[in-house]
């Protein structure tokens, strides 16, 4: 059987536990600066540590594949784990794998995060749109299927992102909204909230000459160490602030490994967002 649709356990958590999602991101100097090794036993002590600290409280966890990837098969089997761990204590689980590619290729990248018995099924996985939103197709099919969503990078912060997100179509609209246009299409009709989403950063300014109201999620990274702030957040998305998820990984990781201090962080996030958008 599949899952309650992503968007509507997705509406529900953020409305019980705070519209946060942090992140798990094991990079070396933060290893370091919890004290650990940068291997295979600091990478599980972090990941176990954010866990147990994180998953019971806020809404959604988003493990960096790429930051496990870099231990090889031992890495993934920390991930797995995570991930399990994280779904049974009650949070929702985007998978941070930045996936994009044709044909069987993406069929097999689905498989591999959004297929229900799959070792590293996640409750979302983010995608990259940038070779035709099209060749998503197999992602958001098996999305449907198992209950599952997907964030589609649309208006990134890297400052790199412009080239290919700005550039402008023959019809006069650029590439990021016509990413968000089609996401519009996939979530037509769906409440509470639609499950396909979109990854904007919180760190764009005013963003009022695109359409957000795609009646999904956005996923927005740059709350915290990038300097956005959770009183930003209405005066970027406007009136879709509500169906804003804000990503915080620095911000709240910073504070390991002490489970009380990175709890204390999480939850003083996840209060200033609610009481920004519920002012908005």
């Amino acid at each position: 059987m599949s899952l309650e649709p992503f968007g509507a356990r997705l509406r529900r958590a953020m409305d019980e536990r705070g519209p946060l999602c942090v992140g798990i991101d094991p990079h070396a100097s933060l290893l370091g600066d919890w004290g650990l090794n940068d291997d295979i036993a600091g990478l599980e002590r972090f990941s176990r540590t954010v866990v147990e600290a994180l998953a019971e409280r806020v809404a959604v966890l988003k493990p960096q594949s790429a930051f496990f990837e870099r231990f090889g098969s031992r890495g993934i089997a920390v991930l797995e784990k995570s991930v399990e761990e994280a779904r049974a204590a009650g949070a929702l689980v985007v998978m941070d794998a930045k996936r994009g590619d044709i044909g069987s290729t993406m069929a097999a990248y689905a498989e591999t995060f959004l297929r229900k018995d799959a070792p590293l099924f996640s409750d979302a996985l983010t995608v990259s749109p940038y070779l035709g939103y099209g060749s998503l197709k197999p992602a958001v099919d098996l999305a449907r299927e198992s209950g599952a969503g997907l964030f589609v990078l649309a208006l990134t912060s890297n400052p790199e992102g412009g080239e290919v997100q700005h550039a402008v179509r023959g019809d006069g609209r650029d590439v990021g909204a016509t990413m968000l246009a089609h996401l519009a299409v996939e979530n037509a009709g769906e409440t509470p909230l639609g499950s396909f989403g979109a990854v904007v950063g919180a760190t764009l300014g005013d963003l009022s000459s695109y359409d957000l109201d795609i009646n999904g999620p956005l996923l927005a990274p740059g709350i915290g160490a990038q300097g956005a702030t959770a009183a930003d957040l209405a005066g970027v998305f406007g009136a879709a602030v509500r169906n804003v998820v804000p990503n915080v990984s620095r911000g709240v990781l910073r504070h390991g490994p002490d489970a009380v201090a990175l709890r204390a962080s999480a939850e003083r996030f996840a209060e200033e967002i609610r009481a920004a958008v519920g002012a908005a």
